[in-house]
């Protein structure tokens, strides 16, 4: 726009004693402009200048037609801060979000705040002011029990939203947004979901009327670039999985009941929160059969069993459940409440199930997996235990590659086993509860074995020479 401008100076005021009365006048220039206002107290003349000399601070854009902020002249608007209008938008959005979705906003919310800070007096500490906005203020369900400083100094110390109007205060919030405290780029997923809370946001702002239109929409810029394939070096072979699962068993006290959780994500490709929710209605064992040699009952031999679930838990924080819940429970991942997914269990799966209920019963909710005192099986109990595992099974050098680091790499590891096997994609595709563009998007790298088959392929196309 030509008609605004950045470029601001104010000069300390001007006292002129006359011979009846005294003036204080306020002198600022815009773009090279001058531009002046006299008042008669000091007072008056005092706050004008500073309120002069805020919006320049907080980079607001001034109009070269009047010399003054051109947030002032937007009378006819109504105006919030920046603190007021995030728990606004908090509070909209409370009701219908997942817990998991509720942390997200808090913690993109939370990311762009110092970029609208008006002042540094009497500020609390940077970890202070993180607590209070993601633990309190931006948590519907808990706001009211906070008796929080940092809250009350963010009540007082935020700019209006109406200055996201200036392309370069929305372009701080926005960097602010998507990077990590100590102002690098944050991880991808992270800056991508940041940025789009964010849009979202505004959108509200100007639902409100307090925007007259998305200042997201005119910045340019790019994502984070990412990749979806899962790397090929994170992926355990089946003598490293089944070497894995041994030393989790090998542990105490917790190890032995793990065993048959690591299984399914594994030998049935489960995310970590379907596991957790696993119950006794969702495993459908084959029928033993009596050995009259032996005289007792006994598994089938190479007999196949299923999984049939519609629910997840993930673990996100009993702060963000209207229950208190550790875990959500909710639909399954990409699926609408109510649909169900079935995926078939492996002969080797079947007896680790088998065993496991026989060893731990089912707590009274009919859970499968749940902690050594009963309740939540802690999240922290199996990544340790997983943890430990990797130190007893792998060499150092392998420890400290992505090779099985993470518990959800056993999925990974299972997928890739099924795709490699031959197991057409579409039918892949439906066990692990993806898209075939998804599943093989993600999983290219780690389909091995193809490029040999291509090469036979264009030999035997060409000929002898």
């Amino acid at each position: 726009m030509k008609d605004i401008t950045y470029d601001v100076r104010v000069y300390k005021t001007e006292i002129y004693n006359g011979a009846k009365v005294t003036t204080y006048t306020v002198r600022w220039k815009t773009a090279g402009k001058p531009w002046k206002r006299p008042f008669r107290k000091a007072a008056q003349a005092d706050t004008f200048r500073g309120e002069l000399q805020a919006a320049a601070r907080k980079g607001e854009a001034f109009s070269l037609a009047t010399g003054e902020p051109v947030s002032w002249s937007r009378a006819d608007r109504p105006e919030m801060s920046w603190y007021g209008f995030a728990i606004a938008y908090v509070d909209m959005k409370w009701k219908r979000a997942s817990a998991g979705y509720r942390r997200d906003i808090a913690r993109a919310l939370t990311a762009a705040t110092p970029a609208m800070l008006v002042s540094s007096r009497g500020k609390p500490s940077d970890k202070e002011i993180r607590k209070a906005l993601i633990r309190w203020a931006f948590n519907s369900k808990d706001r009211n029990s906070a008796d929080d400083r940092a809250l009350d100094w963010l009540k007082r110390n935020t700019c209006a939203v109406s200055t996201l109007e200036d392309p370069a205060t929305v372009r701080g919030v926005l960097d602010s947004a998507t990077s990590k405290l100590d102002g690098k780029p944050a991880a991808a997923s992270t800056a991508r979901r940041n940025r789009a809370i964010l849009f979202n946001a505004l959108d509200y702002a100007v639902e409100l009327k307090l925007l007259g239109s998305n200042p997201i929409q005119g910045l340019k810029w790019q994502a984070p670039k990412s990749s979806h394939e899962v790397n090929r070096d994170c992926v355990v072979n089946p003598t490293q999985a089944r070497r894995l699962l041994a030393a989790v068993a090998a542990q105490r006290r917790s190890g032995p009941r793990l065993v048959a959780f690591f299984a399914v994500l594994y030998f049935a490709g489960l995310r970590p929160e379907e596991a957790m929710d696993l119950r006794t209605a969702n495993v459908i064992l084959p029928a033993l059969v009596w050995n009259e040699e032996t005289d007792q009952w006994e598994e089938p031999p190479n007999a196949w069993g299923e999984l049939r679930f519609r629910t997840a838990a993930p673990d996100v924080g009993k702060e963000w459940t209207d229950e208190g819940t550790q875990r959500e429970e909710r639909q399954l991942k990409h699926r609408a409440e109510g649909e169900s997914r079935s995926v078939p269990c492996a002969p080797e799966l079947v007896g680790l199930l088998r065993a496991h209920l026989a060893t731990f019963p089912p707590d009274k909710d009919r859970r499968l997996f749940t902690g050594v005192n009963g309740g939540d099986l802690p999240t922290i109990t199996y990544r340790r235990a997983w943890d430990k595992a990797r130190t007893v099974v792998l060499s150092e050098a392998e420890y400290a590659s992505p090779l099985g680091k993470r518990i959800y790499d056993l999925r990974h590891a299972c997928l890739s086993t099924w795709l490699n096997a031959g197991v057409p994609p579409t039918q892949v595709a439906a066990w692990a509860g993806h898209s075939v563009d998804v599943l093989l998007k993600i999983y290219a790298k780690c389909i091995v074995g193809q490029d040999e088959t291509a090469k036979r392929r264009i030999a035997d196309a060409l000929g002898e020479g």
